[in-house]
């Protein structure tokens, strides 16, 4: 894929890979050793609106940030306009240049509350959010699914009312909401709402080499990818399509991510934290079986960096 600077409201990326907002997963940390990988732009796990509102103290390891994060973006939900503006005026993410809005989140208790994928059954009220939000003095980006099945695809129509209501660009994981992660990555649908509208149009979904990328910008004209799990199982895929020249191996950038989490989480809160984490470097790996069921079994972080250390399937 060609790599190119993607226009963001009055923000330019340095290029055109990013990194998902992935629960659990996208913490400061992960975002921080991404950008040194040469990421565009990393997104923050999503922050809900209400949340910021009634309970600030609760988001505060998702709003942390790195000074090397030189783009900061962070990624919001939910469905109430007046707490979307309350949010996006927020002292608390003052700090961060770009707005996103999870409108693609398939997990039943999101959906069921009426947010994230929910709020494409609403073009209404999804246009009054980012409206709401787009209200605030920083660009808007908005992510989404094709629909919310398979058969009733919304993609091309949701995306022009993005565009109208404001936002400044759109990132498009081209499965439905049923699909969840599974299945092919619909890139006729992305292609359809990339020639609808004039913003930026990011594809994600199914990326997990550089053939992959590729492909999916080939098939779709998408200006970039946004990469997920295929990062969680290796971080190199960014400076593979970056071309980024890494500084560090497999194994040094595992260990100083727990490094960093210890630091930031603590000695043994990071051991547990991290071990999901640690099962998607493995997967796959010869002996990763049985380097996981030591790895799981780890008390702390001074534990998990002697397993790491001592293994060769990095």
């Amino acid at each position: 894929m060609q790599l190119k600077k993607i226009k963001i409201g009055n923000i330019e990326t340095p290029n055109n890979v990013f990194f998902a907002p992935l629960a659990g997963y996208s913490d400061a940390i992960m975002r921080s050793l991404c950008y040194t990988l040469g990421a565009g732009l990393c997104f923050t796990e999503m922050v809900s609106a209400k949340g910021l509102y009634y309970s600030p103290n609760a988001s505060s390891d998702i709003i942390f940030t790195y000074p090397n994060e030189k783009i900061k973006a962070i990624q919001i939900f939910g469905n109430d306009p007046e707490f979307i503006k309350r949010a996006v005026d927020n002292p608390l993410i003052e700090k961060f240049d770009i707005i996103d809005i999870n409108m693609g989140c398939p997990v039943p208790k999101i959906f069921s509350n009426g947010e994230g994928s929910a709020l494409m059954q609403n073009f209404s009220l999804a246009s009054k959010v980012i409206k709401s939000a787009c209200q605030g003095s920083k660009p808007v980006t908005v992510k989404f699914r094709t629909g919310i099945t398979d058969d009733k695809p919304l993609t091309r129509d949701f995306a022009v009312m993005a565009e109208d209501s404001g936002a400044s660009l759109i990132t498009i994981h081209g499965r439905s909401k049923t699909a969840v992660y599974s299945g092919e990555c619909n890139y006729a649908e992305i292609e359809k709402a990339k020639n609808a509208v004039k913003i930026p149009v990011i594809a994600n979904g199914g990326v997990f080499s550089v053939d992959d990328a590729n492909r999916l910008i080939e098939n779709t004209g998408a200006d970039g990818v946004m990469l997920a799990r295929g990062v969680l199982e290796n971080p190199f895929l960014i400076s593979n399509l970056t071309g980024f020249t890494p500084k560090f191996t497999l194994k040094q950038f595992i260990l100083k991510q727990i490094e960093l989490a210890s630091e930031r989480y603590g000695y043994e809160r990071s051991a547990i934290l991290l071990r999901k984490q640690m099962a998607f470097y493995l997967k796959g790996a010869t002996g990763g079986k049985k380097l996981k069921e030591q790895v799981f079994s780890a008390s702390n972080a001074g534990e998990l960096i002697n397993i790491i250390e001592s293994s060769n399937c990095f």
